[in-house]
């Protein structure tokens, strides 16, 4: 049988990178957009396209034959309020120029300060800031080029990324200083938080691409992948219990600092990333889950890669340590 072939935008971020290797893996044929070739290479199974995103008509004709088109570009998070939308404009006409399903890693900010501790697919959007009333701006549209019969899409909501590299709170904040001894969590440590272990999430993405294929599968479709919820003290006993497997724990254990908030916001008037961060600093403060239900009974089980396995290679793939190698004639 011919193999599905998707198409991944922004193959060289951190989630493309990884839905590449989960699609790969899964037997699929991957064509991974990208601007620029990467240290490590693409995995069988998948081809390269140095097509920028602006030339429709020509990353179309490369795509053609494209079921899925993955939208995984991310401009910067100072740029995020005037570019994500344009972007996400183009790869929507991309896969309706394809005919292909538009699929989409969605976020928690569509929910604002107000949300409950548990969100579901049908939790009431309240955004009360810039990033979640885009967020709701986008959904929008892509549910209504739905309904208009212009494409079929479905976007995948997921807590804070962690783990297959660099560009999140985990490595950028947390674990930044971790071989100095210390770690730095953004919030109160009893406030639990979403997380969502980036292997997991991009495999999540190739079973719900792989139900696209029933004619009965919805046309649009919001669901949500669980992922890990962890209170602040769970997650840095978690990167405890691994850094110490690995060798990083110093004697006298971590030391635990906090984030500057104050200093941040006061920064804000100078810093605009300092400001961005400030603005969404609540999703530290206001506890809150993702309900997963939904995406099982749709897809069926999801393999979940247990919270030490996950915190133990997330640090290996920021290059903090290497496996040990046992002796000849050791398992």
């Amino acid at each position: 049988m011919t193999r599905p072939t998707v198409l991944v935008l922004g193959a060289n971020g951190r989630f493309g990178a990884a839905a590449v290797q989960a699609f790969a893996h899964a037997g699929w044929r991957v064509l991974a957009q990208r601007r620029r070739t990467p240290a490590e290479p693409l995995p069988q199974g998948a081809q390269a396209l140095h097509i920028a995103l602006t030339e429709t008509a020509a990353l179309a004709a490369g795509a053609t034959g494209a079921r899925v088109v993955v939208h995984a570009l991310n401009p910067l998070y100072t740029r995020w309020d005037t570019e994500a939308l344009p972007l996400a404009r183009l790869g929507m006409d991309l896969a309706e120029h394809l005919g292909a399903r538009f699929m989409l890693p969605g976020n928690v900010y569509n929910f604002g300060q107000g949300m409950p501790a548990l969100l579901r697919e049908d939790t009431p959007q309240r955004p009360d800031r810039a990033k979640g009333r885009l967020r709701c701006a986008l959904e929008t549209e892509i549910r209504e080029r739905c309904d208009q019969g212009r494409m079929q899409a479905a976007v995948l909501r997921a807590g804070d990324f962690y783990g297959a590299g660099r560009g999140s709170w985990f490595d950028q904040v947390i674990v930044k200083s971790i071989a100095a001894g210390r770690l730095v969590y953004p919030g109160p440590l009893d406030v639990p938080h979403a997380w969502a272990y980036l292997p997991d999430l991009a495999r999540a993405f190739v079973a719900l691409a792989s139900r696209g294929a029933d004619p009965a599968a919805p046309v649009f479709e919001t669901l949500h992948f669980a992922g890990h919820t962890l209170r602040g003290a769970e997650l840095l006993g978690a990167i405890e219990s691994a850094a110490t497997g690995l060798g990083l724990r110093p004697n006298r254990g971590f030391e635990i600092g906090t984030m500057p908030w104050a200093l941040i916001r006061a920064g804000g008037l100078v810093y605009p990333m300092w400001r961005e961060l400030w603005r969404m600093s609540y999703l530290w403060r206001v506890p809150h889950a993702l309900d997963g239900a939904a995406l099982e009974r749709a897809v069926g089980p999801l393999p979940a890669t247990p919270l030490a396995a996950a915190m133990r290679q997330a640090l290996l793939d920021l290059g903090l340590a290497a496996p040990v190698a046992l002796a000849p004639g050791r398992a």
